[in-house]
């Protein structure tokens, strides 16, 4: 068709046969969106012919397209056990199924069932986290940049807060601590140098205007060599002395129960709350939950911080404190194998070699069975990896790789090899996993 008048009629499109199968919502949206493009084209070029499958075939395209981006399942077979790209910390389903009962019914999410009267919507919270990590007091906001973003603003604004040039770092996003710094309106006071700082160069940055000194755990990067740092003991002595807030933004923070090989010097959560007067971590990276700000520490600075305007833009809502909630239960309770996150750090050597000769037993392609290294993600623990077992497929590694991620599969290129990593992959995926890999027809 070469004439306005000739394309079809939206109504005659979204019944056609090719495209029935498809939400009629969606058949609907995108003949409008093609036949207006189509229309575009023909006026550029009034000589060419525009054919009705063709208008089609560019619908089918754009619902196809827009069914892949939507939300879906993934096999995380990258090693990558808290991966920012593919959602971060997995949730059990067991834990789901208790959240589940809460989520699809009303609940006394801010209400007094003794008094009936409102209350808080963090008392469920508040209790759990006390026993868990001993502190005095703690709040909860959507995620750890607004828990900094709201210490801040509430402790420091308009004053000066003290910290290491070394810790001024930088997370996914481009979420920078000197930006978050300046947007809560607090002075950034820098001192020392990239790779060293002394006590005496927070004490000589001590002045009238001083409010708080900033300590930044390097969750996302290391530095080697010739370097140094004051440590949080020493700095807590000085806040002491100078009458300053002392507060450690830790990232990513971990409770109990973590690979020791991961565990070691790594700061936990407890000991630090110990030196500080207030801490605050990610809920859905070590800690194993869903995106959070967790914020511990005194009674008198978290309650300045419940009093701050901005919390109720910050706050989380009934799912994220549900899940948060029945975490903190499974921590308390010890049942650490329900902590997905757990589960895979500490999963043994000898589990994982099983996933993977069951998977390599099953499957019509031929593979070999390799010793490699997996890594925690998530901005955490940048110098430290786990032993894993892969399986290396035989073929050209970046379409191989291009082909399971066609198929929800996430692998990685390693020694110009397509692997699997089972570290990362769950156990009730296997099977999934298998069926997936022998429906292809070639690799």
């Amino acid at each position: 068709m070469n004439n306005f008048r000739d394309f079809p009629q939206i109504s005659s499109l979204i019944q056609d046969e090719n495209l029935k199968t498809y939400p009629l919502y969606l058949r609907t949206y995108f003949s409008k969106c093609v036949i207006k493009e189509m229309k575009k084209k023909l006026q550029k070029n009034l000589n060419e012919n525009i054919e009705k499958t063709a208008i089609l075939n560019e619908i089918q395209n754009k619902i196809k397209h827009f069914l892949k981006n939507d939300l879906q399942n993934l096999i995380n077979a990258s090693g990558v056990v808290i991966h920012t790209n593919l959602g971060r910390s997995v949730i059990d389903e067991e834990l789901y199924e208790n959240c589940k009962k809460l989520i699809c019914s009303y609940s006394n999410l801010e209400f007094d069932l003794q008094t009936g009267k409102r209350g808080s919507r963090y008392d469920s919270l508040l209790e759990k986290f006390k026993i868990l990590f001993e502190c005095e007091d703690a709040l909860v906001v959507n995620n750890n940049a607004a828990a900094v973003f709201l210490i801040l603003n509430t402790l420091a604004k308009d004053k000066e807060v003290i910290s290491s040039r070394g810790e001024l770092v930088e997370i996914g996003g481009s979420f920078r601590i000197p930006e978050v710094i300046k947007a809560a309106g607090v002075k950034l006071y820098e001192v020392g140098t990239s790779n060293k700082t002394h006590l005496k160069d927070y004490e000589e940055a001590v002045n009238e205007n001083s409010a708080l000194i900033l300590k930044t755990h390097k969750s996302n990067f290391s530095l080697l060599g010739f370097q140094s740092e004051t440590n949080l003991e020493e700095l807590k002595i000085l806040s002491k002395k100078k009458k300053l807030i002392l507060y450690y933004d830790l990232g990513s923070g971990w409770c109990e129960n973590l690979n020791p090989h991961l565990s070691k010097n790594e700061p936990e959560v407890k000991k630090l709350l110990k030196n500080c007067d207030i801490l605050s971590f990610s809920g859905d990276k070590l800690f194993g939950s869903v995106q959070a700000g967790i914020i511990l520490g005194k009674k008198k600075f978290i309650e300045k911080l419940k009093k701050n305007q901005l919390l109720r833009m910050l706050r989380v809502d009934k799912l994220s404190i549900t899940f948060l909630n029945e975490t903190l239960k499974f921590y308390l309770e010890k049942k650490f194998e329900k902590i997905t996150t757990l589960k895979l750090l500490n999963d043994s050597l000898d589990h994982i070699k099983q996933k993977a000769l069951k998977v390599q037993k099953n499957i019509k392609f031929k593979t070999s069975l390799q010793k490699s290294k997996s890594l925690v993600g998530g901005g955490s623990m940048p110098d430290k990896s786990l032993e894993t077992f892969v399986l290396a497929f035989e073929g050209k590694a970046l379409f191989l790789q291009k082909k399971f991620r066609e198929k929800n599969i996430i692998g990685r290129v390693e020694n110009k090899n397509f692997i699997l990593d089972f570290r990362s992959i769950k156990e009730d995926e296997l099977p999934h996993l298998i069926n997936i890999i022998n429906s292809m027809d070639t690799l």
